[in-house]
């Protein structure tokens, strides 16, 4: 016999159990064609099988088939009707009534039907139950499939969607097995992939519409355009409808086997909504004759078969009328006349091409039969035999398991039947595709996914798919089908892959910004930022450009920096070249005339071997620039300087050798003078050579200690790479430039000494010219080179080179050459002999039978009423011997529990004080049955099963009259106590538990007898979650029990963190049935993982052998969590534990007081009861001996019989503060009153059926339920009551696990949890009292990543979750000023980071202010206007002697006002610029000097005037008189007022703020608002000089004591080096250093007139007196 079970009805009638009424019988309705179509597929194969000649030959296979409903409750009654025969009377020995049962569609039926027929050792076959959880063999057995499990579903649906790019998805489950299983698994998988689920949606043909409209608004308001429904078809069914209804179309639907080809979904209306949608299927077949066998399918053939009454009522649209029928099936439709056929019918129900879930009926019956005929023929069904090697009558549901497990065989298709170990058959599906053809939906298969080994392979043709949207596209990618039915419907596919992100992909060049309290799909992008780059969309990070890159402006790619140096490609390399190239043929020039003239007395006279070093030195220092030029190199870096230095050292040698021969050569005209017989061309060699070799030594040690090199500096500017010669020592370049300093000043020394020789053969006038020059270039060179940048440092180097260079030539040789080239005649022997010169030196970043076994009570006492009592006494037992050829042994229970026998002993206790009490249930007895579940759900399950049938098989009938068991206490782990409401359920019989506390219990449709003295759960876990938030646990590891209890609190803590900033850095289980080595496993991530917090649900039964082999492996520094079910279990009191569970924190249950419990337990003892064996372990777990009464292990020593309880037996003693007991004792009593209650009933105010009462001698168990519903009392002043869904108030204590006096572990109340209290009110704790891990008194930490510090923000690891993170700098000018920031925020423009990037502070405000620099330069420009003032002092005080009358005094007055003005206008670049300082600097710098030159020029025009009247006919002089100076120099400066004021009036300067060249600081400086005027100002100024440099050139042949000329030449030259070198200074410094600048050359210039105009005269005036006459001044060449 085969048994099957079909849900030809896929809907059960819920009728609300108001326990008011004898409760009515199952009632579906929705009869399912489908289901109807593999009940005849069962029955076709069977017939197949018994006319078959070689399966199972001369035997024949009868069935059984009965509908489900689609319901568990429904389901595991049909299983129980299969297991014990359709008669009272049948089946006596026990034996099942089937030898296989095919069944179920759904998983949670099935997981109720292998639950119920385990026991029984029934193989159940399902061909269409696809939940991974059915493929453990440890839970399920007996349970095998034809369809693959939903492990391998979900692999291919999360390859599905990672092919097509689908990161953001939402997911529609069934609210049970089935869904929440394939859901599990689908997540998991798409995880591993980056792929993200906004949101989970449930549904169950069950629920209400509003729920279901919650669904529907979830899809509308989300923005998800792929949703994979994992849902049965009856449960998707009611949703669909309100999807079309709603009209929402532009969803990609993503179909779970269970649907995807249910004919009843396939119709044109769904397809408007669901067209296009993909799901896999098992590969489909035809199977042959099917077709006729469906067609012959006749009610008059049968009349008693219900299912095809009701399948010929809705096919033909008539009821027949059957002899024999079952009364009570009325005809829903008009009555047939028999003459009815189905053969002309065309119905999609005979469509029998593409059978999937029939296919699967098939192979499980022919499964079935194969099984039996290798068991019966000993041999497998190919090879033809006749004879049986064993008897049909022996054989027993176990041995067809046995030889299902052992099945290979080939059916009629050629595919290959077989099971793996967990019962599976080869995973192998179809893609399947909604396509519309012909105006009816076709399943039209594009692709395949087969797994083998390990080894996924995803294959379709992408072009065949037909996609679904909500959108129009392109005309040539649309296909559009009419089909006219009543309405005009349009459908609308396109080829295109539809796209389903949360963030549109980043793209490249930007970067992900994870959007807080989102998945890690949800993201912002947020572009690069500068240096770094995004090669790819969707990057996490940007990836920083090495050193020597820089992003590009798209962000995207590293570009190599721009390489800065000056190249000979440049116009200002070519500019230098040319300037360089010039100098040298100069050079080279003048060499050739000074050796073509060399027998000239002026070649002579000027020591032609050393003119001939220097203009020597001189080539050489106009080509060392060129070295400065181009790419540096290591050899042109040590050349550079190298070089330069030793060229100009060997310059200034020459230079400072001639001066000494001129000097020498004029001091030999002394009487006894030898000097010039000292400074022969022996020694003027040596001391070149010599200071020459100085130098050269310098440099040596400089290249060979620490010689320059290239360098790439990065610190100019980010985008590029200044390639520079690094110096390679300071000191040696300073050394070097110091050296040629000392030679230029002893030379300028030199050439002071010599002014009073004569003027025309003295050269020291030409020397001091030169080294005016020299000397100008150079100290304006010192802060022009540190200031500038890059490569216009060599250029500023390259030009203070070359300045100098010309300065040298065309001060000592343009003279001479011009003479020698234009005015030969003046340079004879006696012309030169008759010069003198003046010489002047100025410096400065996760129904009866045989019982088959004995299963005593622990306990048992009559009474009226009975309850029964199931309690785990061992926490754990040894696995069932699964071998087939011989009786199984009983079940056999390890690890006695001394806490769980005292709750045992509790409702004992209860059950005897209600029996004494008067007031409560007088004249009536409570009686009980306890037995033990040894915490496991299958010993469970018997217990239970043994309470409802009684202990001996002749207790009593069970079928007569009311259940003498009117209800049950237990279960304490959830696992347990869902199996037991289970059994429970169709016998209406109330159960309390007392330690049952998974969320699960709520649903009082599928646990409608369950009530619990113990909190839900859901109150648990909102808890914990909220104390992980409170301490701040972020990184929390997860470890749960193998049952309902463990999955349902872990799913409820996880969605409780769901938002919260708490990750599960890991989930893991303890197995059900201990393994070790699944322990260690265990053991050793919680050893590597960074949580050092971890929350465990599991019960004291599994805790206890984990735990002791957690202390064995030392591993300490954990934090535990516990939840109620362990955290008070005094079994790990002892003080061994303390080192490792010290610290342990978690919530209990409500502890009370049970007065006599102490003394209850001083009595029961092996003496009291010496049959009983329990009493005898738990002497023997307590003393460790067996007492004289029994010889429960002849190892153990014999008992004195006077052990006393001590301290040292805390976990069963311990009474002080019962928790776990204490809800026994309330359950208990809960009965106890529940059923007075029902005893003071009044007839006709009753609660049930015309206000009737109970019958007090004949009380069913659902009339108790109830009054336990309503009941309400109060024990030890706590009041007890349940709501609606059983549950009991939720009140926690928070639990500390602390060191007692006496060493033990000691449980101390810390805090505790209400959840009556308002939201963030709930939690209460002493944190100050707590006492954590490890003995400490410091909250411990637990993240996967440190804190990100203020300065930083968090970036998000790829692949990993958002508590794992990276810290990163938060780059410059970006701050955060809190911890773990995710973003760093940029400041405002006026702000910048600071160093710590915290806080964004002012950006320093960088002006030449009056510190260091602007000291000394205010300093320098009061001296400047002192010393001048102190001169005008001194002229006005002399205005009357000669020198201060013939030098013009009013001009000089003039002169002195101005370079006054000129000092002091210098203080107006100094402070911070406003809109007055910036039109005042340029302006008043550029008035006063013109008035300065204009006054010089002016006293020019009157020297050259006064000297020209004396010639005939001459009368200049007239026109230069004191009006005319007057009014040139008012012209003149007029000039410069005019362009200032224009300048003032179109585009004044004004105060701006630079940040361009420095990001961090805001640079004030003044924009000259019109650089047309600003190079204006100066172009006139320099046109002033040049005049007057060019007056005093053509005075050069006026008297010498008199001639002014000198001293304005002197002075021109120094002002035009100065502003020669402050223009490239100017351009290339920045800032302050600008400013700075320009107030040098002002200063510097302004000097320089000073000193070479007025000291000179003030040297006479104040020193030399005597020289201060009309005849010196005039006469002095007559002496």
């Amino acid at each position: 016999m085969i048994g099957g079970i079909f849900p030809v009805y896929n809907k059960e009638i819920l009728i609300t159990s108001t326990f008011d009424d004898q409760p009515a019988g199952a009632t579906c309705t929705l009869f399912d064609l489908r289901a109807f179509r593999w009940t005849q597929v069962m029955i076709f194969a069977i017939e197949e099988v018994n006319s078959s000649n070689f399966l199972l030959p001369n035997v024949t296979l009868g069935y059984r088939i009965l509908n489900s409903c689609s319901s568990p409750s429904i389901t595991l009654r049909a299983a129980l009707a299969l297991a014990g025969g359709v008669e009272r009377t049948q089946s006596p020995a026990c034996v099942p009534a089937v030898s296989a049962l095919i069944a179920e569609s759904g998983s949670s039926q099935s997981l109720a039907v292998a639950g119920i027929m385990g026991p029984f050792q029934v193989p159940v076959v399902s061909y269409f139950s696809t939940c991974a959880c059915l493929s453990d063999r440890d839970k399920f057995p007996k349970i095998f499939r034809t369809i693959p499990s939903d492990y391998f579903q979900a692999k291919a649906l999360a390859a599905l969607v990672k092919y097509f790019n689908w990161e953001w998805i939402g997911v529609i489950q069934s609210d049970n097995d089935y869904g929440r299983n394939g859901v599990s698994a689908f997540i998991q998988e798409v995880k591993k992939l980056g792929v993200c689920v906004a949101f989970v949606g449930t549904v169950l043909r069950t629920y209400s519409m509003d729920k279901i409209l919650r669904v529907v608004d979830m899809i509308k308001s989300s923005n998800v355009k792929v949703i994979l429904a994992f849902v049965p078809e009856g449960d998707f069914r009611p949703l669909m409808n309100e999807i079309v209804k709603r009209n929402i179309t532009e969803i990609q639907w993503i179909a779970s086997e269970a649907w995807i080809t249910a004919a009843r979904l396939s119709t044109p209306e769904m397809y408007q909504s669901f067209g296009g949608a993909l799901g896999f299927v098992m590969p489909k077949r035809a199977i042959p004759n099917l077709k006729p066998f469906l067609k012959d399918i006749d009610p008059y053939a049968n009349p008693e078969d219900g299912f095809v009454k009701k399948f010929w009522d809705v096919m033909v649209g008539c009821s027949p009328v059957l002899h024999g029928a079952i009364e009570g099936n009325e005809p829903t439709k008009q009555i047939c006349s028999g003459n009815e056929t189905l053969k002309d019918l065309d119905d999609v129900f005979f469509d029998v091409t593409q059978l999937r879930v029939s296919y699967n009926v098939y192979n499980a019956v022919y499964a079935v039969a194969h099984a039996l005929h290798q068991h019966l023929f000993c041999q497998a069904a190919s090879n033809i035999t006749n004879k049986l090697c064993k008897k049909v009558s022996d054989i027993t549901p176990k041995q067809v398991t046995e030889n299902l497990k052992k099945l290979t065989f080939q059916n009629i298709f050629e595919d290959e039947i077989f099971f793996d170990a967990n019962g599976n058959p080869p995973p192998s599906y179809d893609l399947i595709n909604w396509q519309m053809a012909e105006g009816k939906v076709q399943h039209v298969t594009v692709g395949h996914f087969t797994s083998v080994n390990g080894n996924d392979k995803l294959r379709f043709n992408e072009e065949d798919i037909d996609w679904r949207t909500g959108q129009m596209v392109e005309e040539n990618s649309i296909y559009i089908r009419h089909k006219l039915q009543n309405i005009l419907m349009h459908f609308i596919f396109i080829q295109k892959v539809p796209k389903s992100v949360c963030s549109t992909v980043c793209s490249v060049g930007t970067r992900k910004a994870q959007i807080r309290g989102k998945p890690v799909c949800c993201f912002d992008c947020i572009p690069c930022a500068e240096g770094t780059i995004a090669n790819l969309t969707g990057e996490a990070e940007c990836t920083p450009c090495p050193e020597e890159f820089w992003s590009n402006n798209l962000k995207n790619q590293c570009i190599p920096k721009t390489v800065e140096y000056l190249p000979y490609q440049e116009p200002m390399g070519i500019a230098l070249t040319v300037v360089s190239l010039m100098g040298t043929a100069l050079s080279m020039a003048t060499m050739l005339i000074f050796i073509l003239y060399r027998d000239t007395p002026v070649i002579k006279a000027s020591n032609s071997e050393l003119s001939c070093f220097l203009l020597f030195s001189l080539f050489l220092c106009f080509l060392c620039p060129l070295t400065f030029i181009g790419k540096p190199t290591i050899w042109t870096c040590m050349l550079r300087h190298t070089v330069f230095g030793v060229t100009f050292a060997f310059c200034m040698s020459c230079v400072l050798c001639r001066t000494i021969v001129v000097v020498a050569a004029f001091k030999a005209t002394f009487p006894r003078n030898s000097t010039a017989a000292n400074f022969g061309q022996t020694q003027q060699r040596i001391i070149v050579c010599s200071c020459t070799l100085v130098q050269i030594l310098i440099c040596a040690a400089w290249l060979k200690l620490s010689p320059p090199f290239p360098d790439k500096v990065f610190k100019y500017s980010n985008t590029k790479i200044v390639l520079e010669c690094n110096t390679g020592s300071q000191a040696a370049f300073y050394t070097v430039l110091g050296y040629i300093g000392l030679l230029a000043i002893i030379c300028l020394v030199l050439a002071f000494l010599a002014r009073k020789l004569p003027d025309n053969f003295n050269e020291a006038k030409f020397i001091t010219f030169s080294m005016l020059i020299f000397c100008a270039v150079w100290i304006t060179f010192i802060p022009a080179y540190v200031s500038s940048p890059g490569k216009f440092t060599v250029a500023v180097e390259i030009f203070a080179i070359l300045s100098s260079a010309f300065g040298l030539l065309m001060s000592i040789f343009a003279p001479k050459c011009y003479e020698i080239l234009i005015k030969p005649e003046k340079y004879t022997k006696k012309y030169i002999m008759r010069k003198q010169s003046v010489t002047f030196a100025v410096k400065d970043p996760e129904e009866f039978c045989r019982l088959q076994n004995y299963f005593e009570p622990a306990f048992m006492a009559k009474g009226d009423f009975l309850l029964g009592g199931i309690f785990p006494l061992h926490y754990n037992q040894e696995m069932p011997d699964l071998n087939s050829t011989y009786q199984p042994p009983p079940v056999k229970c390890n690890g006695f529990d001394p806490r769980a026998f005292r709750w045992a002993l509790t409702m004992m206790l209860a059950v005897d004080e209600i029996n004494q009490n008067k007031q409560l249930l007088p004249n009536h007895t409570l009686g009980y049955k306890i037995f033990d579940s040894c915490a496991y759900p299958l010993t469970g399950q018997r217990a239970a099963l043994a309470v409802l049938n009684g202990v001996r098989e002749e207790d009593h009938a069970i079928c007569s009259g009311a259940s003498p068991l009117l209800a049950i206490v237990g279960e304490s782990g959830s696992a347990q106590s869902i199996v037991v409401s289970r059994i429970l359920r169709p016998f209406r019989i109330p159960m309390i538990s007392y330690f049952s506390s998974c969320a699960c219990f709520t649903d009082r449709q599928k646990y409608p007898t369950f009530f619990r003295v113990i909190p839900n759960d859901d109150y648990q876990v909102k808890a914990i979650s909220q104390l992980l938030v409170h301490f701040n646990w972020t990184w929390v590891g997860l470890i749960r029990g193998d049952h309902e209890y463990g999955r349902f609190a872990v799913q409820g803590l996880l969605r409780e963190l769901q938002g919260s900033k708490v990750c599960v850095a890991y989930t893991e289980m303890i197995p059900l049935l201990y393994n070790r080595k699944r322990a260690l496993e265990i053991m050793q991530v919680m050893r590597s993982s960074r949580a050092k917090v971890v929350v465990v649900f599991s019960a004291e039964g599994e805790m206890t052998p984990f735990l002791r082999d957690y202390m064995e492996q030392n591993i300490t520094g954990i934090q535990w969590v516990a939840s109620e079910a362990w955290v008070t279990a005094s079994v790990f009191s002892g003080s061994l534990y303390y080192p490792y569970l010290g610290g342990t924190i978690g919530f209990g249950i409500r502890k009370g007081y049970i007065p006599g419990l102490s003394d209850f337990l001083q009595i029961v003892t092996p003496y009291a009861y010496p049959r009983n064996p329990y009493v005898q372990e738990l002497w023997k777990t307590l003393y460790g001996c067996a007492s004289s009464v029994s010889a429960l292990d002849s190892a153990l020593p014999l008992c004195s019989g006077n052990e006393m309880l001590l301290e040292k037996h805390e976990a069963y003693i311990n009474t002080s503060s019962p928790r776990v007991a204490y809800n026994v004792y309330k359950a208990v009593y809960a009965v106890a009153h529940s059923l007075h209650n029902l005893f003071l009933c009044q007839p006709g105010a009753g609660p049930f059926e015309n206000g009737s009462c109970a019958q007090s001698n004949n009380i069913h168990p659902w009339q108790l339920q109830q009054y336990l519903q309503d009941v309400e009392f109060t024990i030890n002043g706590e009041e007890v009551n349940f709501d609606l869904k059983g549950d009991s108030i939720p009140y926690y204590d928070i639990i500390n696990w602390q060191r007692g006096t006496s060493g033990n572990i000691e449980f101390v109340p810390v805090g505790l949890f209400d959840g009556t209290k308002a939201a963030g009110k709930e939690l209460v704790i002493k944190e100050d009292i707590i006492i954590w891990a490890g003995h400490q008194s410091k909250v411990p930490v637990s993240v996967c990543s440190d804190s990100c510090a203020p300065g930083s923000r968090k970036a998000v690891r790829r692949g990993e979750l958002v508590c794992c993170f990276d810290c990163l700098p938060c780059d410059s000018g970006k701050v955060s000023n809190e911890t773990d920031s995710i973003e760093c925020r940029v400041c405002p423009e006026d702000f910048w980071s600071n160093l710590d990037r915290t806080t964004c502070i002012p950006k320093e405000v960088e002006f030449l202010a009056y510190d260091t620099v602007g000291i000394v330069l205010t300093v320098m420009s009061v001296v400047g206007a002192a010393l001048t003032i102190t001169v005008l002092v001194v002229f006005v005080y002399h205005r009357n002697t000669p020198i201060v009358r013939m030098n013009n005094s009013e001009l000089s007055f003039f002169i002195l006002l101005s370079l006054t003005l000129c000092f002091l206008c210098s203080l107006v670049f100094i402070g911070e610029p406003t809109a007055w300082s910036c039109m005042l600097r340029h302006t008043a710098f550029s008035i006063t000097f013109s008035l300065c030159l204009s006054c010089i020029l002016g006293k020019t025009l009157v020297v050259l005037a006064a000297f020209t009247a004396a010639r005939p006919g001459n009368n200049l002089m007239k026109w230069l008189g004191p009006k005319q100076q007057r009014a040139i120099i008012s012209t003149s400066t007029l000039v410069q007022v005019v362009i200032c004021v224009a300048w003032l009036i179109d585009a004044p300067p004004h105060p701006s703020r630079n940040m361009e060249y420095e990001k961090s600081k805001i640079i004030l400086e003044c924009s000259n608002g019109s650089s047309l005027a600003f190079w204006c100002v100066l172009g006139y100024i320099s046109v002033q000089a040049s005049l007057c440099f060019l007056l005093a050139f053509l005075a050069r042949k006026l008297p010498g004591n008199f001639n002014e000329a000198k001293f304005i030449t002197f002075s021109m030259l120094i002002f035009c080096a100065v502003w020669l070198a402050f223009i490239p200074a100017y351009i290339s410094s920045p800032g302050n250093y600008a400013d700075a600048v320009e107030s040098f050359a002002i200063l510097a210039s302004s000097f320089g007139l000073l000193f070479c105009l007025f000291v000179p005269k003030c040297y006479i005036i104040l020193l030399k007196p005597e020289q201060n006459t009309k005849q010196h001044l005039i006469g002095k060449d007559k002496k």
